[in-house]
Parts: structure tokens; C-alpha cells; sequence
């Protein structure tokens, strides 16, 4: 007698039959099983019948799978997969309308299934599928569901990996893309069309670029403006794939128009004004809550976003470069208003220069141009520090004189502090790092400012001059003074604030006393009060 952990104790079901309620003793081989279940209801030939699951997704039974069957599992006996791929080959190829769709509605059901997907594969399948998408005739509306089951069951079928994508021919994805760009084209078929195109960018540098010449931009922006959150879900996720797989030179690129241009052309699409507001006015603020897939989504799209900015980060600056030394020039310009007299002397000039880059709090006092060597955060920090000079000049001008008026020992350097936040801003939001599969946790305020970066850092380096004069912090406090201020900002950023604005109020009620409550008090709820030695 087999040992008791052999035996499964099940129920199979037959239409128009009782069920058999058998033990399945795992040692034997399943056609032994199947012929003994056959046995039960008198049906001869019994190679040609499997066994499926009668719940759930009803995956057929392997020799690979039959471990996973629980004690009081019901079974369905059903034809064998290779069978049901022959039946529903012939049949979706039926000159009955009502046949077919039938057997295409079972198809799309079934091929989620590796075994029949084998199966139905090996049997030239999917090629029968493409041709039906290629010969477009299901376009009439009367044929939209089943349009919606073919490109269910031949998504289901690729998506197993079985056959490469590579086969698919340039007038099926002119047709799939014809979907996408009808702006009348019925939820489902745009879903799956959206879906189809994902993964053909996904798995082919080849596809990627067939498909990039036949969508553009502005034809996905459309998408991202109905209500249907699924259909702006896979759009975003048509966007994202098309970004990923872009070549880096073409990301780079800046351009007038880019809502007609075709993807392959378009740079920096993830910043355009015109994507990112739809997106923050009819998805982020939309009147539906933002489900799972979604958040994924906007995460993906947050971080290839920030990941424009790698370039920059892992530039070193080149002291020989007069345009690049320019712009610390004018950094000193805009904090002092100061031209040097020109009748002045080279020695005295120098003298003021120097002078002058210690009072901006650059390490390197000589030749500040040495500081922007190091990657990250290389340009990138420059690049920061000329937007908040510029842009917020009073800010500016008010950090770098109030702290050159300090005591020597209290300054809070602006350049040392200007480069090293920016290499935590990075290291916070993992630019250069690919998106995970697995998160979702986009902030929404990266979405309400076309240069959400420089403003996030403007935000940060008043956050700094902040916490460094609530420390009282002198030059040795430097790393201790980032420390607290990573541990704000990452706090403040935790509570999703949906806009700069809420950013900065969150971080006002995050002053340095309030991080040591905070890390008291968790010290305290982590400490086990309750072991014997201290009790």
C-alpha cells in the first residue's frame, strides 16, 4: 500500500455524468489514471482526454504539475490539449461567423494554458491568427469581439516565449497600430492593441523600430484623456516602452513639436509640458482613485524621467572648458553683482576671484572648476546651482550672504553643500537605476513642474541652510548635517505630498528637534522593555 503522502484524495467531473470521487496515488503514471477515470464512465480511446482543474485559471495536468494537486481538489476530465488545438484550429477557420467566434472565445481562454499554447503553436497557430489581424476582417463593428478574442488569445500565445517575436510580420503591427491610432476604435481591441505593442517594443530592438514609425505621441496623448483608466494605463505603458528602448542619442534630442513626431525622433518625451500636465490633470487628479498597475506605471515613468538626467550626473566638468567656467562666473556675478575692474591686475584679480569662491563655499577656492570632478554628481550639481541662481535669484543671493557673514566656524559652504545634495537627490531617486518590477511608489509632486529636479533641489538646499543653523553646525558637523537633512527629505517624501507646495509645508513640520523626537521615540518602540534584564 503507497504511503499516505502519495495518495490525493479527489473529485473528476464529467458533463452529463456523476463525478468519480478516486484517490490519486502520485507514484503512478497519469495515463494510468486517465485510463482507470475512462474506465469509470466507459470512454474508449483514453490517449485522447486529459485532465484539467475545474476552478480557477483550469490549467490542464502535467507529469511536471500533478504535485501541486491539493487533497479535495475537483478535476475535470476534458480532451487532450493537442486534440483541443487541432478542434479549435479547424473551427476558427470555420466559414460559420457564429462558429468562430465560439471557438475564438475558448482560444483566448485556453492559450493562458503553456501546455495548450505548446501545443496549439506547434501547430502553426499563431501564423493563422496573424493572418486573420492582417487580412482586417474583422473590422466591421459586428466583428469587434472577435477581434477582441484573437488578439487576447495571440497576446496569451506570445507571451509564453515559445515562438520570438521577430516573426511578426511589418503588416500586422500596421494593422495593430491602425487600432491604436483610431480614435473610435472599440475599449477592448485598444487595449489589447496598446498591450500587443508593448511587447513587441519590449522584446525586439527590431519591432521597436517598426513600431516607433507607425505611433506618435500626440496618438497616445488621445488615450491618456478618457476615462477608462486601463486604456490610459496601457498607453502610459506603450510611452515607457517605447522611452526604455529608445537609443540614447534620441532621448537627448530637443525639439519644437514633438506631439506629431514619431516616437523614434521625439527626445525627452517623459518632459514634455503638453504629457506631463495631461497626465497630472486627467490620471494624478483624475476623478479615479489610482489603481495598482497605474501607480507601476507613473513609478516607471518618474524614474526614466529623472533618468534623463544620468548624462549630466556622470559628466565631469573640464577645467579648460571656457564655456563650463563661464558658468561659475556667473554664479559669482549674480551672489555679488561684482565685474572685476579690468584696468585691475591679474595678481588682484585672482586674489578677488579666490576671495570671492570661498565666500560661494567651494572646496577647491583657486580653481572651483576641480569640485565638479568628481561623478556623481559631476554637472549636475552646476546645472542646479545656475537654475536656482537664475531662477530663484533672491534665494540665491540670501543663502550665499548669510552665510559669508557668519563666523568663519558657522558658514554653511553653499558649493560643497549645493554638490552633495544633489548627489543625495540622485542617490534618493536612483537616477541611472532601471525601474523595479515590483514598485509602484511614483510621488505625485514630480509631476506638477516641468524642471520638478532643479525645483526638488531648491527646495533641499533652503532645507540645508535650515537644519545647519538649527544644528549650529560648523564645518566638521558637514556629514551630520546631511545625514539629518537625507532623513527630512525622505521622511517628507513618504507622505506622498501631491504638490511642492505640501513638499515644503511637510518639511517645515520636520525641523532637526522634531527628528530627534522622532528617532527617540522609534528607538524606544524597538527596544524590547520586557527582557529579563531589565525587567
Amino acid at each position: 500500500m503507497p504511503p499516505p503522502s502519495d495518495i490525493v484524495k479527489v473529485a473528476i467531473e464529467w458533463p452529463g455524468a456523476n463525478a468519480q470521487l478516486i484517490e490519486i496515488d502520485q507514484k503512478k503514471p497519469l495515463t494510468s489514471i486517465i485510463r482507470e477515470v475512462c474506465d469509470g464512465w466507459s470512454l474508449s480511446n483514453p490517449e485522447y482526454y486529459a485532465l484539467r482543474y475545474a476552478d480557477g485559471p483550469q490549467l490542464y495536468i502535467t507529469e511536471q504539475t500533478r504535485g501541486e494537486i491539493k487533497n479535495g481538489t475537483i478535476l475535470r476530465l476534458t480532451i487532450s490539449p493537442s486534440r483541443a488545438a487541432r478542434q479549435l484550429l479547424e473551427r476558427i477557420q470555420s466559414s460559420s461567423m457564429d462558429a468562430r467566434l465560439e471557438a475564438l472565445k475558448e482560444l483566448a481562454k485556453l492559450s493562458a494554458d503553456i501546455t495548450f499554447a505548446t501545443e496549439f503553436t506547434n501547430m502553426e497557430g499563431i501564423s493563422v491568427l496573424t493572418r486573420l489581424v492582417e487580412s482586417g476582417t474583422n473590422k466591421t463593428s459586428s466583428c469587434g469581439e472577435m477581434l477582441a478574442f484573437t488578439l487576447t488569445a495571440f497576446l496569451e500565445l506570445m507571451d509564453h516565449g515559445i515562438v520570438s517575436w521577430e516573426m511578426i510580420s511589418l503588416p500586422f503591427i500596421k494593422q495593430i497600430a491602425g487600432y491604436v491610432n483610431h480614435t473610435m476604435a472599440d475599449a477592448s481591441i485598444l487595449q489589447r492593441s496598446l498591450a500587443i505593442l508593448e511587447s513587441m517594443v519590449l522584446n525586439s530592438q527590431t519591432l521597436y523600430l517598426k513600431v516607433a514609425e507607425e505611433i506618435t505621441v500626440g496618438q497616445l496623448i488621445a488615450h491618456l484623456q478618457v476615462s477608462n483608466q486601463e486604456i490610459q494605463t496601457y498607453a502610459i505603458a506603450l510611452i515607457n516602452a517605447l522611452f526604455l528602448k529608445a537609443p540614447e542619442d534620441k532621448r537627448q534630442e530637443e525639439h519644437v513639436n514633438t506631439l506629431d513626431l514619431p516616437l523614434t525622433e521625439m527626445a525627452n518625451v517623459l518632459a514634455q509640458k503638453h504629457l506631463r500636465s495631461i497626465i497630472l490633470n486627467h490620471i494624478i487628479r483624475g476623478n479615479s482613485p489610482i489603481k495598482t498597475e497605474m501607480a507601476h506605471q507613473l513609478y516607471v515613468l518618474q524614474v526614466l524621467t529623472f533618468n534623463l538626467l544620468e548624462e549630466r550626473m556622470m559628466t565631469k566638468m573640464d577645467p579648460s572648458d571656457q564655456a563650463q567656467r563661464d558658468i561659475i562666473f556667473e554664479l559669482r556675478r549674480i551672489a555679488f553683482d561684482a565685474e572685476s575692474d579690468p584696468n585691475s591686475s591679474t595678481e588682484k584679480r585672482k586674489a578677488m576671484y579666490t576671495k570671492d569662491y570661498k565666500m560661494l563655499g567651494f572646496t577647491n577656492h583657486v580653481n572651483p572648476a576641480m569640485d565638479f570632478t568628481q561623478t556623481p554628481p559631476g554637472m549636475l550639481a552646476l546645472d542646479n546651482m545656475l537654475y536656482l541662481a537664475k531662477v530663484h535669484q533672491d534665494t540665491y543671493i540670501r543663502i550665499v550672504l548669510e552665510n559669508s557673514s557668519r563666523e568663519d566656524k558657522h558658514e554653511c559652504p553653499f558649493g560643497r553643500s549645493a554638490i552633495e545634495l544633489t548627489r543625495m537627490l540622485c542617490e534618493i531617486l536612483q537616477v541611472g537605476e532601471l525601474p523595479n518590477e515590483g514598485r509602484n511608489d511614483y510621488h505625485p509632486m514630480f509631476f506638477t513642474h516641468d524642471r520638478s529636479f532643479e525645483e526638488f533641489f531648491c527646495v533641499g538646499i533652503q532645507l540645508l541652510n535650515k537644519t545647519w543653523k538649527e544644528m549650529r553646525a560648523t564645518a566638521e558637523d558637514f556629514n551630520k548635517v546631511m545625514q539629518v537633512v537625507k532623513e527630512q527629505i525622505t521622511r517628507a517624501l513618504s507622505s506622498k505630498p501631491n504638490s511642492l507646495d505640501q513638499f515644503k509645508s511637510k518639511l517645515r513640520s520636520l525641523s532637526y528637534s522634531e527628528i530627534l523626537r522622532l528617532r527617540q521615540s522609534e528607538r524606544m518602540s524597538q527596544d524590547d522593555f520586557q527582557s529579563p534584564p531589565i525587567v
